[in-house]
C-alpha cells in the first residue's frame, strides 16, 4: 500500500473525536482480500488475535505469537486505503511491564504499518497504556471479557453482572484516564455498557455489549458464517458462506469423480489458437 493511499486513513485522534457521533463501524480482518472487501465500509479494521482460532485452529487466543500477528498485519495493510488498521498485541507480549510492551508495540507498528495497537486489561494495564501513549504508541483498550485471561475468568462468561459491574466501570475509566483513544467493551450487560459509554470520554466499541455504544465490532468470519465451530449469542450472521463453500466443494468433488470437470472449455488445444483468439 502506498504512503499516499494510506494518508486518507483516519488516525487515533479522528476515532477519538467520533465520541457520541455516528457509530463507528469495525470488523476483524486477517487477509488482504477480506481487508479490501471491508475497507470502504469500516472506520477501523482490527487485526485480531482471534486469527489463532479462526484461521489457525487454535483452541484459544493464547497460542498466538508476534510473528503471526505481523504476518497477518502485513497482509491486511495491503488491502486497506481508507480504514485505519489497529492490531492486537498477543498474549505474553505486554503483561511483563511497560518496557516490554513498548518494544513489542513498536515492532508491531513498524513492521505492519498499523495505526494503533490494542491490548487487554483495565486498571492493571493503566501504567502500561500511559507509558506507550507518552512514547507515541496510540492504544485501544479492551475491558469486560478479555479472552487472553480466559483461564482466570473461568471461561467466556459475561462480565460485570452484580458486584463486578463497578470493577468493569473502573477498568474502563482507568483505560481512558491512561490515554487510550477508545475502549472495546466485550460481553458486558447492556445497562452497564450504556453506563460506561455515558461516563468515559472516549468511544466505546461494543461486542456483545449495547447498541448504545459509540461503535461496534465483530469477528468477520462469525458475521459471514465462515467460522461455524460455535456461534456467540452476540453474533448476527449476515451470510452463511461456510455452508455455501461446503456445497460448492461437494459439487466440485462430484464433478471430478464423474469426469465432468474439467470440461472442454477448461482445457487447452494441442495447437495454438489463431492470431487474435484467446487462449485464456
Amino acid at each position: 500500500m502506498s504512503a499516499t493511499a494510506r494518508k486518507t486513513a483516519p488516525m487515533a485522534d479522528d476515532i477519538r473525536a467520533r465520541k457520541g457521533g455516528t457509530p463507528l463501524v469495525s470488523l476483524t480482518a486477517y487477509t488482504t482480500p477480506m481487508a479490501q472487501a471491508m475497507d470502504a465500509h469500516c472506520d477501523f479494521v482490527l487485526v485480531g488475535d482471534s486469527v489463532g482460532m479462526v484461521l489457525h485452529g487454535l483452541p484459544s487466543t493464547l497460542g498466538v505469537t508476534m510473528e503471526m500477528m505481523i504476518l497477518h498485519g502485513r497482509a491486511v495493510a495491503r488491502g486497506l486505503c481508507r480504514a485505519m488498521m489497529v492490531i492486537d498485541m498477543p498474549f505474553g507480549s505486554y503483561e511483563e511491564g511497560p518496557e516490554q510492551a513498548f518494544r513489542n508495540a513498536a515492532r508491531l507498528m513498524a513492521e505492519t504499518g498499523a495505526g494503533a495497537v490494542k491490548l487487554e486489561g483495565g486498571a492493571t494495564m493503566a501504567d502500561t497504556i500511559r507509558f506507550l501513549v507518552a512514547r507515541g504508541i496510540p492504544v485501544m483498550g479492551h475491558v469486560g471479557l478479555t479472552p487472553q485471561s480466559v483461564n482466570t475468568l473461568g471461561g467466556y462468561r459475561v462480565q460485570g453482572r452484580d458486584a463486578r459491574a463497578e470493577a468493569v466501570l473502573a477498568d474502563a475509566g482507568a483505560v481512558a484516564d491512561a490515554g487510550a483513544f477508545a475502549v472495546v467493551l466485550e460481553k458486558v450487560p447492556q445497562a452497564l455498557a450504556d453506563r460506561i459509554t455515558a461516563q468515559v470520554p472516549i468511544p466505546t466499541i461494543g461486542i456483545g455489549a449495547s447498541a448504545g455504544c459509540d461503535g461496534q465490532i465483530l469477528v468477520v468470519d462469525d458475521m459471514l458464517g465462515i467460522f461455524t465451530a460455535f456461534k456467540p449469542k452476540f453474533v448476527k450472521r449476515y451470510a452463511d458462506l461456510g455452508a455455501q463453500a461446503e456445497e460448492a466443494i461437494a459439487a466440485y468433488a462430484e464433478d471430478v469423480r464423474a469426469r465432468r470437470f474439467p470440461a472442454e472449455e477448461h482445457v487447452f488445444a494441442s495447437q495454438a489458437p489463431t492470431p487474435g483468439a484467446s487462449d485464456g
